[in-house]
């Protein structure tokens, strides 16, 4: 019988794990928190001697110095990001989650195909970044939220369809069968008894997509210009100012971690589906 208590070097490496991982966090808060002339220190500061808030000011004002201007505040930045990814997160799972039953349950299809559909996340953003410019620029979808939420949309789609299909792949297809056995049409079948069983899959898809769109700077910054400020945009405004830097990747890392949190139950039943095979 193995022992439940934690060893020492078990402890210890598990420490080291965990100072590893939270020390670019705690570095960032600490910037955050300091004065510009603590920013560059020399010899480093570890924690700030005069703790101040002002580099928190372009969360709810426009920040202006003599050589950059930022458009609008960090508040509406954050906000922007929330439609974006929000919308861009609805829009895949959507499509991702019909795709994943038509493949899984019908193999609609063929495995070139899926593996066609993955291999767009393959092409390097770039080389769709220009052409997607041109064309919205001349349908007048530029610096519009339609424009840039259907290009991201197109790059999370194959994630979505993937790893739904994964999930979908580990429910019973004999369960379905059941349902439509009462009475259920196919498509009824489908939504109210295989999605509520792979909600934990839906959970952390979203969560992955919502993060790498909030994340995305490359299509953004190439497909706006003055309507559109996401974060990663507003922090670029802001290149070479760590302190203010630091203070707005803090105030956008929160909504994540949050979210994180609340949808923590069925993170963990995502990850162990499929734990034990049939």
């Amino acid at each position: 019988m193995t022992s439940s208590r934690l060893r020492f070097h078990h402890a210890l490496g598990l420490a080291a794990a965990l100072v590893f991982a939270l020390f670019p966090v705690f570095w960032m808060v600490s910037t955050s928190l300091k004065p510009l002339g603590e920013w560059a220190a020399v010899p480093m500061l570890w924690v700030p001697r005069d703790l101040t808030l002002a580099n928190y000011a372009p969360l709810y004002e426009v920040y202006e110095m003599n050589y950059l201007t930022a458009r609008g505040t960090g508040l509406e930045a954050i906000l922007q990001s929330f439609v974006i990814g929000g919308a861009t997160t609805v829009l895949a799972l959507a499509i991702g989650l019909l795709a994943a039953i038509g493949f899984s349950r019908y193999r609609a299809g063929s495995d070139r195909l899926a593996i066609a559909i993955l291999a767009v996340r393959a092409v390097p953003p770039i080389t769709l970044a220009i052409p997607a410019l041109f064309l919205f620029t001349s349908v007048g979808l530029r610096d519009t939220y339609i424009g840039v939420i259907l290009v991201h949309t197109a790059f999370a789609v194959p994630f979505s369809f993937w790893m739904l299909k994964s999930f979908i792949d580990e429910v019973p297809p004999a369960i379905e069968e059941a349902g439509m056995m009462d009475g259920m049409s196919r498509l009824r079948a489908h939504l109210t008894v295989t999605v509520p069983m792979i909600r934990g899959g839906l959970a952390v898809t979203g969560l992955f997509i919502f993060i790498l769109t909030w994340n995305e700077f490359l299509l953004t910054m190439t497909l706006s210009d003055k309507v559109i400020v996401t974060v990663p945009l507003y922090l670029h405004h802001h290149t070479g100012v760590y302190g203010v830097q630091a203070a707005l990747a803090s105030a956008a890392a929160l909504p994540i971690v949050l979210f994180g949190f609340l949808i923590q139950k069925h993170l963990a039943r995502a990850f162990t589906l499929g734990a034990i095979k049939r």
